[in-house]
């Protein structure tokens, strides 16, 4: 279907800084052209010291919403009128929606994930689930993981204070989840595993300039029973994956995650499906 722009197209958009590498364009606007929805989607690049002025712009643009990625996911919450459950717990923010200059904030990403998972026939119900980072992206899979029903949730970092920080979220807000943190050295990490149902490397080892590196030494600390993922997903096969398929792990990339919290953001803007089967095929073909 031909993609025009008209003077009745709605906006939507990304706020961060970078951005121009960003996925999300060539997603959202395939799948508007594919549905044949009046929309587009433009990456605008906005720090801290702007942020405030860009979402005022927003508004009186009357763009249907908008996506926010770092630095802003956390600054960006005083400036909206309403947020989430999921976005409060988190205290981040990556999807806008403008109700007639009404801005509702929601968080997708952790439940971007657990529709990754779906896609793999996982759910994290009942599940023994080991995470290592602590940073926002730890955070939202671990609450939202915790909110679906897993049984226990460990998060390792080398900062123990950052994951212990996540874990008290969890406990005061979402019981009946267990919960745990500590460093994560090979000794530590192993041990942690072998009870493990679910392992998620949720921090940058693996991609850009650590791309050679693992959070993982060796794959002994691996068991087959094991399900591995990873939120990287450029390189689609990151090197802890490689390790985990050698051990006969199920393994996930990050794909999922990012196609799943962006196809969420779609169906906010506008009550429409994202086609989650032709953006895989269309995204793995570039």
């Amino acid at each position: 279907m031909e993609f025009k722009i008209s003077g009745y197209t709605r906006l939507v958009g990304l706020l961060g800084y970078p951005v121009r590498h960003s996925l999300s364009p060539l997603m959202h606007n395939m799948a508007f052209q594919h549905l044949g929805l009046d929309y587009v989607y433009l990456v605008f690049e906005v720090k801290e010291d702007n942020l405030k002025e860009a979402v005022d712009a927003m508004k009186t643009l009357d763009v249907a919403g908008f996506n926010v990625t770092m630095p802003n996911k956390q600054k960006i919450i005083p400036l909206l009128d309403e947020i989430s459950e999921e976005a409060r717990l988190i205290g981040s923010v990556n999807t806008v929606v403008n109700k007639n200059g009404h801005l509702k904030g929601y968080n997708t990403d952790g439940k971007g994930y657990v529709m990754g998972l779906a896609d793999e026939g996982i759910s994290p119900e009942g599940k023994t689930i080991v995470i290592a980072g602590a940073g926002g992206a730890s955070k939202s899979v671990a609450i939202q993981l915790a909110l679906e029903g897993a049984k226990e949730i460990t998060i390792l970092n080398r900062t123990v204070e950052a994951a212990e920080e996540i874990c008290n979220i969890i406990n005061k807000n979402i019981p009946t989840c267990k919960t745990s943190a500590t460093g994560y050295e090979d000794n530590e990490l192993k041990q942690q595993l072998k009870e493990a149902d679910l392992f998620i490397n949720c921090t940058n080892l693996g991609m850009g300039s650590h791309e050679e590196k693992s959070i993982i030494s060796s794959t002994d600390i691996l068991h087959p029973d094991l399900i591995v993922s990873d939120v990287v997903y450029a390189p689609p096969k990151t090197k802890l994956l490689h390790m985990a398929e050698e051990v006969g792990c199920k393994t996930i990339n990050g794909l999922g995650m990012i196609i799943g919290q962006g196809a969420l953001a779609f169906k906010l803007w506008t009550g429409e499906d994202m086609p989650i089967e032709y953006i895989k095929r269309i995204i793995l073909s570039k």
